[in-house]
Order: structure tokens, then C-alpha cells, then sequence
């Protein structure tokens, strides 16, 4: 335990960076640390459970306190004989939401500082974001602060940030209380639930090969330690009176590692540690606005049908293709902040920390839904290419019938007498041919290959049967005239029929040979994914289906 019991509390105590933080709090032996956030208790990761947090809560160095900052009076219970309040609760980013924002970086913040306030807190460190220099738009480059907030952010994070941002500035020097606010770039590290998780899944769906715009935009990153380190650099700032305190409050500083690197190679760098493919394909990020824009223009539309939130976003392929660099210069000289952990060490420990997420942990077990449903043989090794030499051998079978058969324009019957012509020939050469030939071992074919058996025959005429069957109870059903959902699919399929028979049999040959050959390696290759938005387009339609009914049952 400390010599004197100061008291310090961390908002937001159950998140990314705020848990490094408390842990140096810990570490610093100078504090007793109350984690306040959401919930009735922190749950800890196994590593946490066994290290210096887990340890603490058990002795009584840290103590959760439970606490909603929308209710002023659970934060100033919180706050009760504090010292120094850091103040890093804020909800998910990526979340668009809103009133959710506004009042949790807004109103929330509002209440921590009248808590402050009331509770004769000295001083309060904020954790702001760099977004609210962001337009949407413009790259910064090199950024101090004394870049002004734009007219108008893209998203209400931004918005709602910099007004709690313009709160905790005002109130410096009031009451008694000295603040400033942290503004860290790229937050990075172990036990980050977004970015690398997202990165991940991103690989695992095939779309880690992409790169959008020119891919030479550059991103200050920050390794989550040395933000929880800029925190207790700007309390120590604050607390050291004098002219050090005078010029370190009220101010708001820009924190990164000071190591600019290209976005791009910053991916790649995880994911290739991971085991994952680097991006390598650029697409144009005038390519991918127009689809981003299509994109949020139908959540609007199927978002209160279930649609989840789009991750490609007109103000995301802006922030994937600019310059977001920043100045520390003045986190150096009035806080004298100094990054403790390179680049490169933090992107070490961090690819070690997500050793459960390797791409060779994630293999398939037995055998694709594709290699299945292709009858798990010869057909299944040439369609999913696994076998060259009967792949090659298929494509110039099928490219010799293209030629001969279809491009021709026979009539059918032409087509199928010069298909026997051929095949008798070749059977004939074939048969009277040696079985070594120029020290090829030419395969016999041998004449059960030309016999039905009585089983096979009994099988095949009962799957006749099944299918006239089928067909008849499809017919009867149609025409009792009530199931409209029979009636839907087959009049589908007819129109679908007759949408094929409209076209050229070289049409219809060329797509099918190309469907086969790249629909089931598609699949096999993003089965998880394809069956995914499969589902989720069921229960979308299912949802949609629902609500209609319910319209016309009401209107009746």
C-alpha cells in the first residue's frame, strides 16, 4: 500500500487504453485507483486475472466502482475524495449513433465535470481524439494545435467529441480545477477489440488484398502504453505547480509514437505477421466513394429491417486514403512527453499478443461443403482445381466440343450424330491400339464400363420416378389455387427458362463452363462468408415478409 491513501479514477476503466493506463496507475505505486464504468463488475482477461490489475483488486489498490455518466449522481459517489480524475469513457466510434454519443461525450462529460467540481477534484485529464480536426475530407499533415475545429465533422463522434473536448478546455482554471485533454492518434496494441480484429476478419473474407487509393498515405500510430504514459505525463504537468502547471493546463496535445508510417504498410506488417496476405491490388478511391455512398444510401433504407452498418463508408474511404499526421512538438515541451515504446517493438508485442487470431489456426477440418456436393471425385478435383492435369485435360475436351459442337450452329440432332461419330471413333482407335505404346501404358477401358448394373438401373428408374412425381404433386398443388409461395418459385423458374431460352446455345454454354469452374472455388474458399450473408438475406427477406403481412392483416 501507498504511504498516503491519493485517490485517482479512471471513466471508462473497462476499456482498450484505459486498462493500460491504470495498470502503469498501479505499477506507479503512487495511487489508489478506483476503475469506474458500466456494469457491475470488470471481468479480466486470463493474463489481467494473474497480473498486476488482478492483483490489486484483490489487495485493495484498485478498487470498480460501477457508474453510468449520464447519472450525475453515480458519478460524483465515483469521485468522492479524488484527487485526479481521467476521464476516458466514450462509446464505440463506429457505432452511428447519435444520441448515444452526444449524451456520453456530451452530457456525460458535462456531469464529470460538475462532479469535479463538487467533489473539489484537482485536476481532470481528458481523453479527446484527434477527429475533431477532422472534416471528413482534408489529410492533416504534420498538424499542430493550433489547426482550428472545421465548420462541419463527418460523423457525430467527431462532433460530439470536440464539444466535450470545448467543456473540459472551458472549465480550467475554475473552482480550483486544472484540465487539459489527450489527443492520441491510432490507438494500437494488446487487448484492442477493434482494429486487429477487424483487420482479421477482413483477411478471413478474402479482402485483405485490397488497397484503397495509392496506398503511400501516411498515419501516426500510438502504442497503447505510451498513451496511458501521456495521461500521467500531463497529471504530473498539472500537479507540478508553478509556471509548469500554468503552461500545461487548459491546452490540448496531439500524441502519437512520433513515427510516421504508411497506412498501408502498417496493415500489412499485422497481417503478414499474422499470417494473413498483404494488400497488394490498389483500387481508386474515386472507384469505391460512389459505392460507398450507394452503400449507405440502402442502409438507410433496410437499416430498420436488420441491415447491420455498413463498414464502408464515404467518410471511412477518406480517412483509408489521406495523410493523418501529427505534431507532438507541444505534448513534448509542455508535458514533456516522449514515447516509451517504438513502432516497431509495439507492433511486435502486439502480433504476439493476438497469437490465438494466426491464420494457420483457422484451417478447415474435413471436407468443403463444394467438394460434397460435387460427389467428393474426379469432377470435385477438376471443378475446385485441385488436380492440373485433369483440369487441363477437361478444358481442352470442353474447348474441342465448344468448336466442333456448339460454335458450329448444328441443328441438335446434327450435333449429337457428329458427338457419336466421334466417340465411336475414338473407341475403335482406343480399342485396337497396344497397351504400351512408345513407353506410355495406354488405360484399357474395360467393358463393365459399358454395363448398367440391375441396382444402378432399379436407382435410376426410381429417381425418375421421384422427379414425375414431384412434377405431379407440384401440378396438383397449383391447382387448388392457394399456395402462393409454389406458385412464386415455379412461375420464377419458368421465367427464368424462358429468359435462357432467349439466349444463344453458345451463350449459355460459355457461362455455364465459367459458373462451374468459379462458383464452387469461390465458395469453397469463403464458404463461412457466403453461407453468412446467405442467412442474413433469409432472415432479412423473412423480416420483410413479416412486416407485410402484418400491414395487410392490419388494413383488413
Amino acid at each position: 500500500m501507498v504511504g498516503v491513501e491519493r485517490y485517482c479514477v479512471v471513466t471508462g476503466g473497462r476499456g482498450f487504453a484505459a486498462r493500460h493506463l491504470v495498470t502503469m496507475l498501479i505499477e506507479s505505486r503512487e495511487w489508489l485507483v478506483r476503475v469506474a464504468d458500466l456494469g457491475p463488475e470488470i471481468k479480466l482477461e486470463p493474463y489481467e486475472e494473474e497480473g498486476v490489475l488482478g492483483e490489486a483488486l484483490r489487495s485493495g489498490r484498485a478498487q470498480y466502482v460501477s457508474a453510468d455518466l449520464r447519472d450525475k449522481a453515480q458519478v460524483i459517489k465515483a469521485l468522492e475524495g479524488t484527487e485526479v480524475v481521467f476521464h476516458m469513457a466514450a462509446p464505440d466510434s463506429s457505432i452511428n449513433n447519435h444520441k448515444l454519443h452526444y449524451s456520453v461525450n456530451v452530457e456525460g462529460t458535462k456531469n464529470v465535470i460538475d462532479a469535479c467540481v463538487e467533489c473539489k477534484v484537482k485536476r481532470l485529464i481528458h481523453t479527446s481524439s484527434p477527429s475533431v480536426v477532422f472534416d471528413g475530407v482534408h489529410g492533416t499533415d504534420n498538424a499542430d494545435e493550433s489547426m482550428p475545429y472545421p465548420s462541419k465533422h463527418n460523423d457525430s463522434y467527431s462532433a460530439t467529441k470536440t464539444e466535450g473536448e470545448m467543456l473540459v478546455l472551458k472549465e480550467n482554471g475554475k473552482n480550483g480545477l486544472l484540465t487539459c485533454c489527450i489527443r492520441p492518434s491510432s490507438i494500437f496494441g494488446p487487448g484492442d477489440r477493434l482494429l486487429v480484429p477487424s483487420l482479421v476478419t477482413a483477411a478471413r473474407a478474402g479482402k485483405s488484398k485490397f488497397i484503397i487509393g495509392d496506398g503511400n498515405n501516411l498515419y501516426d500510430f500510438t502504442y497503447v502504453e505510451n498513451v496511458a504514459h501521456a495521461h500521467i505525463c500531463a497529471e504530473k504537468a498539472l500537479s507540478s505547480g508553478g509556471e509548469i502547471a500554468e503552461r500545461a493546463a487548459g491546452q490540448a496535445y496531439f500524441i502519437t509514437n512520433m513515427e510516421p508510417m504508411k497506412f498501408w504498410e502498417f496493415v500489412a506488417v499485422i497481417l503478414d505477421g499474422l499470417g494473413y496476405e498483404r494488400p497488394s491490388i490498389k483500387i481508386p478511391a474515386p472507384v469505391m466513394k460512389p459505392i460507398a455512398q450507394l452503400v449507405a444510401l440502402m442502409y438507410k433504407v433496410l437499416g430498420p429491417y436488420g441491415m447491420p452498418v455498413p463498414q464502408l463508408t464515404p467518410s471511412r474511404i477518406s480517412l483509408l486514403t489521406c495523410n493523418r499526421t501529427f505534431s507532438c512538438s507541444k505534448a513534448k515541451d509542455r508535458i514533456f512527453y516522449t514515447p516509451i515504446v517504438s513502432l516497431q517493438e509495439g507492433l511486435k508485442r502486439t502480433i504476439d499478443s493476438y497469437s490465438h487470431l494466426r491464420a494457420d489456426l483457422t484451417k478447415r477440418e474435413g471436407p468443403s461443403k463444394s467438394y460434397l456436393l460435387l460427389g467428393s471425385g474426379k469432377a470435385a478435383d477438376t471443378l475446385l482445381w485441385r488436380d492440373r492435369k485433369q483440369i487441363i485435360s477437361a478444358l481442352i475436351v470442353l474447348i474441342a466440343f465448344y468448336y466442333y459442337f456448339v460454335a458450329t450452329e448444328y441443328t441438335i440432332i446434327t450435333a449429337v450424330s457428329k458427338l457419336l461419330m466421334v466417340t465411336t471413333f475414338f473407341l475403335f482407335v482406343h480399342g485396337f491400339l497396344p497397351s504400351k505404346l512408345f513407353g506410355y501404358l495406354i488405360e484399357k477401358i474395360p467393358s463393365s464400363s459399358f454395363h448398367f448394373s440391375e441396382e444402378r438401373c432399379h436407382r435410376n428408374a426410381l429417381f425418375v420416378g421421384s422427379i414425375w412425381n414431384s412434377i405431379a404433386n407440384t401440378l396438383q398443388s397449383l391447382c387448388k389455387g392457394k399456395d402462393w409461395t409454389l406458385f412464386v418459385k415455379v412461375f420464377s423458374s419458368l421465367l427464368f427458362s424462358s429468359f435462357l431460352g432467349s439466349k444463344s446455345i453458345q451463350c449459355i454454354y460459355l457461362v455455364g463452363v465459367l459458373f462451374a469452374f468459379t462458383a464452387f472455388f469461390v465458395y469453397e474458399k469463403k464458404e463461412e462468408e457466403i453461407d453468412g450473408i446467405a442467412h442474413k438475406a433469409l432472415s432479412l427477406g423473412c423480416k420483410v415478409k413479416s412486416d407485410i403481412s402484418k400491414k395487410f392483416l392490419r388494413s383488413n
